[in-house]
């Protein structure tokens, strides 16, 4: 448990909206800027504070969740949560029965099953860039350790950024923004500079594994990006500044409004 004040901070109330509104976390940083596969909106972010908006949960999100949520020791009460992952019959669907498949996978391998040991779902706070941080680590292993578990669809897929080249599947979805942060508070916590390790299972009809840690090189560069963009995303969550709105989420297509006749040529977007 981590204090802020008077709130304690929980694994029940950890994702709350009052959690939220005290303490930055990298999922709310990534909503306020983005990242190179991410749409940062302003917008949307400030509107998922108050409440008034709620991304839908997709399956691969779920699946996701269910794979997460095994490795914490949780799958039961997450079943019972999320009784749209069953049949009529009450069997699962097949996209959790693969859920299992990847599970069953992961348990076979000695190596994997001894990084995910550590730990679960361990909440730190730190105070970094001008506010207080939580995070919460799927695997921590005290002196040795970050481990973060992820699902992908296709583990070796190369994205084209425009001006970056081509990126991992860490580096586009922002996992190395994540265990940069994550690394940072565990050293402000512990004194301690760990090793941050990414345990990562594909979704494939044969489910792969792999280990990957991020070099220091990658983490420093990523909590250098995160550095940068703090003030301005402070300032909006402070209510200093108006929230900008990306024109591309679905928050954005959904709620805002048209104040001009574009040209045709507009509605290419390079």
């Amino acid at each position: 448990m981590q204090k802020n004040d008077d709130f304690i901070l929980t694994n029940d109330n950890y994702y709350s909206q009052e959690a939220n509104e005290r303490y930055m976390s990298v999922h709310q940083y990534l909503d306020f800027v983005g990242h190179m596969g991410i749409t940062g909106c302003e917008k949307r972010a400030m509107a998922t504070l108050e409440g008034k908006y709620e991304k839908e949960k997709s399956t691969a999100m779920l699946v996701g969740s269910y794979v997460d949520s095994y490795f914490e020791g949780s799958l039961d009460q997450f079943k019972r949560d999320n009784p749209e992952i069953f049949t009529q019959k009450g069997e699962l669907k097949a996209a959790y029965k693969q859920a299992e498949k990847m599970i069953a996978r992961a348990e076979r391998d000695e190596k994997f099953m001894a990084y995910m040991s550590g730990e679960k779902q361990v909440i730190k706070t730190g105070y970094l860039f001008g506010c207080d941080w939580k995070i919460k680590m799927d695997s921590y292993i005290p002196h040795k350790a970050i481990v973060d578990l992820k699902t992908t669809a296709d583990l070796h897929k190369a994205w084209r950024v425009q001006d970056y080249g081509y990126a991992s599947v860490a580096e586009y979805w922002g996992y190395t923004v994540q265990m940069a942060v994550y690394q940072k508070i565990v050293e402000i916590d512990t004194g301690e500079k760990l090793p941050c390790i990414l345990a990562f299972i594909t979704k494939e009809d044969s489910p792969e594994i792999k280990l990957c840690y991020i070099d220091q090189m990658t983490l420093d560069h990523s909590l250098n990006e995160v550095e940068m963009n703090m003030s301005s995303v402070l300032m909006v969550k402070n209510g200093e500044a108006e929230p900008i709105p990306c024109g591309k989420c679905d928050y954005c297509k959904a709620t805002e409004p048209i104040e001009e006749v574009i040209n045709i040529a507009d509605l290419i977007e390079v």
